[in-house]
């Protein structure tokens, strides 16, 4: 039996594997399913929403990354981020007391500024590892009428994508990766693909929240581009919604610096790490209101397509014409890591 390549286990295997877990809590809205980033709990008067993700890429802000990206698959519910727990895995030989610091000043950092309250955790010098690893569960709530629900997606729907894609991934690149890029990228380009953290950020709290605030009913699910790109998360949208998606290709919005960083190294832009960008699927009645609100606040906004019947499958449309959307087996990080490894 062939072992899985490094990256998410291909989506018919989980599918397969999820179907065994026991569901017997009828207060489990969303419980595990491809395409869904959170779990939703009925609490009654309200919705508990609950995700929990892993930083296995970055090392440097590893906090910074951990509390952002898990705060991005409740925004995308709706849901405010509240209660935070962190498993720390550090590595042998490499751990010290101001790497620890740094690392807690991150997570410490990001949670006052959203207003997250850090509960608990574990933390540990593990055996084996080349880098630290760290898990977080992030726990928030959500309105009942202020729920956003991708099952709700329906053909018609227009789909907008903010800022543009691979932010993650570019930034992840430039700062644990210089080595690769420095000799061949201006000073100015590696100093920008670094700062791609912050500026643009991969956080898309704001969006997300302008998008319910203006949108109302008409924002019909929203997704956090992650592990495998865009491609990956238009995959994973259509298939939670039933779906299928008609994207222009040559309108998905790519970064000077992320362009340059993925030439030099062979990467293709769709498949690589992507916390950043926000996708809507919106009702077109109320697609010029959120992306004129989302503008308004500085945040590139773009239409990249619009969701068709499912049996059309995944479309790409370029000059060319229409093909299938391309699909990653794995995350294009993956060649990066691996090559430094090998």
């Amino acid at each position: 039996m062939q072992p899985f390549p490094a990256g998410k286990i291909p989506p018919e295997a989980l599918e397969k594997l999820l179907r065994r877990m026991p569901r017997g809590d009828p207060r489990v809205l969303i419980g595990p399913q491809v395409g869904e980033d959170a779990a939703v709990i009925d609490l009654g008067d309200r919705y508990l929403v609950v995700t929990t993700d892993p930083i296995t890429f970055a090392t440097d802000r590893i906090g910074w990354y951990l509390v952002h990206i898990n705060a991005n698959d409740l925004a995308c519910m709706g849901a405010r981020p509240r209660w935070l727990l962190v498993t720390c895995l550090l590595p042998e030989r490499q751990t010290d007391e101001r790497m620890v610091e740094a690392l807690f000043d991150d997570i410490a950092a990001v949670c006052g500024e959203l207003g997250i309250t850090v509960c608990g955790g574990h933390t540990e010098i593990t055996v084996g590892l080349d880098r630290p690893i760290l898990v977080g569960q992030l726990l928030g709530e959500v309105a009942k009428e202020n729920f956003v629900d991708k099952r709700r997606i329906r053909p018609g729907d227009l789909l907008l994508l903010t800022k543009g894609i691979a932010i993650e991934g570019t930034s992840v690149i430039a700062r644990d990766r210089e080595g690769l890029l420095r000799r061949s990228l201006p000073e100015a380009c590696m100093e920008r693909a670094k700062g791609f953290l912050t500026d643009p950020g991969i956080s898309i709290l704001k969006e997300a929240e302008i998008a319910c605030r203006t949108g109302g009913g008409y924002v019909h699910g929203m997704h956090d581009p992650t592990e495998g790109g865009l491609s990956q998360a238009l995959w994973e949208l259509a298939c939670c919604a039933r779906v299928g998606v008609r994207i222009e290709g040559e309108r998905i919005p790519v970064f000077p610096e992320t362009r340059l960083v993925c030439e030099r190294l062979g990467l293709n832009p769709m498949g690589l790490l992507a916390s950043g960008a926000l996708l809507l699927a919106v009702d077109p009645q109320g697609a010029p209101r959120i992306e004129e609100a989302i503008l308004q606040a500085a945040i590139p906004c773009t239409r990249i397509g619009e969701v068709c019947e499912q049996r059309q499958g995944l479309q790409w449309v370029s000059r060319e014409g229409v093909e299938p959307m391309p699909r990653f087996e794995r995350d294009e990080m993956v060649k990066v890591f691996q090559e430094i490894s090998g």
